[in-house]
């Protein structure tokens, strides 16, 4: 068993089975579930904390993301190592206070994982949805391009990559409302970190699928080709004329795979 938590959040350290029990017991507003995890809002000594509870996924999800060629996500142990590599790159992400695995049986693995809340933030899925409708200031709309293409270069330079890559996982630093808002000093938060991989150097494939999830996540919110030319610009800090010689291939792709699962989603959404 590992248990590691910080800021005092449990005071009586003498039994550490008892406190590991007292945390999987933790209960609050059920913000998000899903087979084998579940995420909870809660209050402790007036603060607001999340805890994501993970009671194992069993072997049959096991085999059947071994199959298509995927590591599973057993636990919380993802989501903690990824923080803590987003935290030594600089960038911003969820503040932990505790995290605890217990079991050898990866089927059977329990861990939790214990954040502070994040006040005063918004996802850039909210803060963009209007976009296709109401054209945005459009030095704000550069600003947040550049800042999330720079988190995104960090991130994949720094051999993390997401694989949950969407707009609604980036969340923007709002304290004070945008009459606040340094447009030199953005503060984008990465948020649900539990599937993501840590390596030395991305595949390819990987990067695909992150750059393809942010551009299915923002197709509708009326971005036009030079904002896209933007991205591209600020994520690989090269002109256009060097990414069209150099990386042409990499952005047809992402282009291929962000458009194939937008068509997968509009066919599912019709279903429903």
């Amino acid at each position: 068993m590992k248990l590691v938590y910080t800021e005092h959040f449990i005071d009586n350290t003498e039994h550490q089975d008892d406190v590991f029990d007292y945390c999987m017991s933790i209960r609050g507003e059920v913000f998000k579930a899903s087979p084998g995890r579940t995420v909870y809002r809660f209050i402790h000594r007036h603060y607001p904390y999340f805890i994501k509870i993970h009671t194992g996924v069993g072997w049959v999800e096991i085999l059947k993301n071994l199959s298509q060629g995927k590591l599973p996500v057993l636990g919380a142990n993802n989501e903690w190592a990824a923080i803590a590599r987003l935290r030594q790159l600089g960038l911003n992400t969820l503040k932990p206070v505790g995290y605890g695995v217990r079991g050898s049986n990866p089927a059977k693995q329990e861990s939790f994982l214990i954040t502070h809340e994040l006040a005063d933030t918004v996802s850039l899925e909210e803060l963009t949805a209007h976009w296709h409708g109401v054209r945005p200031n459009i030095v704000v709309k550069r600003a947040l391009i550049n800042e999330l293409a720079s988190v995104m270069k960090i991130m994949h330079e720094g051999g993390v990559n997401h694989r949950d890559c969407y707009l609604c996982h980036f969340r923007l630093e709002m304290k004070g409302g945008f009459a606040a808002l340094r447009l030199d000093k953005l503060k984008l938060v990465v948020i649900d970190l539990h599937r993501a991989q840590i390596r030395r150097k991305i595949p390819t494939r990987w990067q695909v699928k992150d750059l393809a999830g942010l551009y299915f996540s923002s197709k509708n919110i009326g971005l036009t080709r030079g904002d896209l030319w933007r991205f591209m610009k600020a994520y690989t800090g090269k002109s256009c004329r060097d990414i069209v010689a150099s990386q042409a291939a990499l952005w047809r792709n992402v282009e291929k795979v962000g458009d194939a699962l937008h068509e997968k989603h509009r066919i599912k959404r019709e279903k429903s």
